[in-house]
């Protein structure tokens, strides 16, 4: 049976257990000047970091089972895992012992399992988008989206944009009532910039913002929260509010507290503006992540918990 709706529930996510902060990355000065950046933590917004001595299979499975218990589903309910992560083990040989080392982790037995990565730093958002269209059609009915990532090579834990954090984060897409009902997805790219030496698109962002709010009936300021990427904070609030989003719609806190998670920004994002009672009934709130040539977006509102 085709859901009149899809819902968003548990985020949930882990960070790396090694707690530092970011003057203890190796090689920093020299990457500094190599990036030809101005070394002002302030200004950029620089803090913790964390790091883990995890692989990315563990930190998925720690996330997902938080999810999961956070949902009180049986691990047999779940239908299909997405699985996303920034760079998969080289190989494709090694590919199905980590699958394998994840679904048996969380206790998931014949599901569908599907991979996510080129989306980069978009591909929690890009995994939820194909959660979203596997429930909408009926033949699924809970999926477990997962991501997880960790900093390969420490002399590259500072890019240009952003300090990276080890982490993982999660959430169920389904078709029972709770958490969040997921509106609408949109996704804007421009391939002529999927390099990463270009630049983040602010008109890429406006657009996924015009097709969502024209899906919604909704306008941009009718948003109560944006959960963006936790990318250096003068760039973050340059470019989303070039988008046209208002300064008390951004949230920077975890710019300096988590650094930037790879693709679990948003989710860290919604979870720990819920905890702060940043989230409300009723309200609408999206999930965004750019990176060069590409934006994703996913628009949800919080409904009422089950009395």
């Amino acid at each position: 049976m085709i859901p009149s709706s899809v819902f968003l529930t548990a985020p949930r996510y882990v960070l790396g257990e090694i707690e530092e902060d970011h003057t203890a990355i190796v090689g920093l000065p020299e990457r500094i000047a190599e990036l030809r950046i101005l070394p002002k933590a302030d200004f950029w917004g620089w803090g913790e970091i964390r790091r883990t001595e995890k692989d990315i299979a563990a930190m998925a499975v720690e996330s997902g089972a938080a999810t999961l218990r956070a949902a009180a589903v049986d691990p047999a309910s779940i239908d299909a895992l997405v699985l996303c992560s920034t760079e998969f083990p080289e190989g494709t040989g090694s590919h199905g012992l980590l699958v394998q080392t994840v679904m048996s982790g969380l206790g998931l037995e014949g599901v569908d399992f599907i991979g996510v990565t080129l989306n980069s730093c978009a591909n929690l958002l890009a995994g939820i988008q194909v959660a979203d269209a596997m429930v909408a059609s009926g033949r699924y009915r809970r999926v477990l989206v997962v991501t997880s990532d960790r900093v390969a090579d420490e002399s590259a834990r500072m890019e240009k944009f952003a300090l990276f954090s080890d982490g993982a984060a999660s959430c169920v897409v389904a078709a029972d009532q709770g958490g969040f009902e997921l509106v609408s997805c949109a996704a804007a790219h421009n391939i002529q910039d999927l390099d990463w030496s270009s630049e983040i698109s602010s008109e890429l962002s406006r657009k996924v913002n015009e097709r969502l709010m024209k899906s919604a009936g909704m306008k941009l300021e009718d948003v109560s929260g944006l959960m963006h990427a936790n990318i250096f904070k003068p760039i973050l609030v340059l470019k989303e509010m070039q988008a046209g989003f208002a300064a008390d719609q951004l949230y920077t806190d975890n710019i300096a507290r988590t650094g930037h998670c790879f693709a679990a920004d948003p989710l860290i994002n919604l979870v720990d503006r819920t905890a702060a009672g940043h989230v409300r009934d009723g309200c609408c709130y999206l999930l965004a992540s750019s990176v060069p040539g590409s934006r994703i977006g996913v628009l949800l509102r919080k409904v009422p918990e089950q009395p």
